[in-house]
């Protein structure tokens, strides 16, 4: 029932938010709603396998690389939150869309707010160019994701 409720919200709010019916962008639209809840299930669900399948090899290097990076973002000087926006920002400069999904989604629950986002957004744009703009526009897009959620 839930799911149900999301994707009318979502029609609901495309359908308002054009001022001259395209049918074209409508139908792309419709498309988006019917998989957007279900991205970041998939996101997550492969990144926990892939992650699986590649730390049971048991490689030193590669092991020690992710007990590092998950060091890395625990709470010290600095909290985990700013550490969160720390990563994303440096994710969309060097333009890594999986690298985004998950500072975003670790952004989320560490209760970055939508403002707090966007500003985050315009300083990975200042900071990396006009070439993270599509970037910024997946990462807004999947920042509707998790907060519709």
């Amino acid at each position: 029932m839930g799911r149900i409720v999301y994707l009318l919200s979502r029609l609901i709010y495309i359908c308002k938010s054009f001022h001259s019916f395209n049918a074209r962008n409508y139908n792309i639209n419709i498309i988006n709603i019917i998989y957007m809840g279900d991205t970041i299930q998939e996101f997550n669900d492969y990144r926990a396998k892939m992650n699986e399948v590649i730390l049971g090899k048991q490689n030193k290097v590669i092991n020690r690389l992710f007990n590092l990076d998950t060091n890395t973002y625990a709470e010290g000087a600095l909290s985990t939150k700013t550490k969160e926006m720390l990563g994303l920002v440096a994710s969309m400069v060097l333009r890594c869309d999986d690298c985004i999904k998950y500072h975003l989604g670790k952004a989320f629950e560490q209760g970055v707010t939508t403002e707090e986002m966007y500003e985050i957004f315009a300083v990975a744009n200042i900071v990396g160019g006009t070439i993270v703009i599509p970037h910024t526009r997946r990462a807004a897009e999947y920042w509707e994701e998790l907060q519709a959620q």
